[in-house]
């Protein structure tokens, strides 16, 4: 079911949950100015939200939202300093509670769902790329490097003479 509202950017998860409905569509890498910031270059990123409504016995159904986007990035290598080729993705469902950010920080903390505080209109594009940069690698690199690295520049440093020995080898 398309969701009438098609505004990403002024999103109500709560309607787009409460009718099942889903959004799609890509942006340019451009338009999502921390990830680009972050690697050299990139592919538009692709992007599905779907929101669901919960039913829990007893209870009042929870708010749900699922988020997948997808892009290709290209970062530097910390090994040989050439640009390496990511494939980011992410596939996650949140779950959206009532009662301001204290209430899902609490609740966040004890559940290991992701928990966002329900708000009237969210950007859904700040959402998307939030979840991109959590996806970057920590350390990019190459599998195997294109080019051959300088001898020792992938091993750790040789171990030096203690201190004393040093200055005992300058006395002579």
């Amino acid at each position: 079911m398309k969701f009438p509202s098609s505004d990403p950017l002024k999103l109500d998860v709560q309607a787009l949950a409460e009718q099942g409905g889903s959004l799609a569509g890509a942006w340019p890498l451009a338009e999502l100015p921390r990830l680009a910031d972050s690697v050299l270059q990139g592919t538009p990123v692709n992007w599905r939200l779907q929101g669901e409504l919960r039913q829990l016995p007893g209870g009042a159904p929870e708010i749900w939202l699922g988020l997948a986007a997808e892009t290709e990035v290209a970062l530097t290598c910390q090994r040989c300093l050439e640009p390496v080729s990511e494939h980011l993705a992410v596939d996650r469902w949140l779950r959206f509670v009532a009662g301001g950010e204290e209430a899902a920080a609490a609740l966040d903390a004890e559940m290991e769902d992701d928990v966002l505080a329900l708000r009237p209109r969210m950007n859904a594009r700040e959402l998307v790329e939030d979840e991109l940069l959590l996806a970057l690698p920590l350390v990019p690199r190459h599998a195997v490097c294109p080019q051959s690295l300088p001898a020792g520049a992938d091993t750790a440093a040789p171990a030096t003479q203690r201190p004393f020995e040093a200055l005992a080898s300058l006395k002579r």
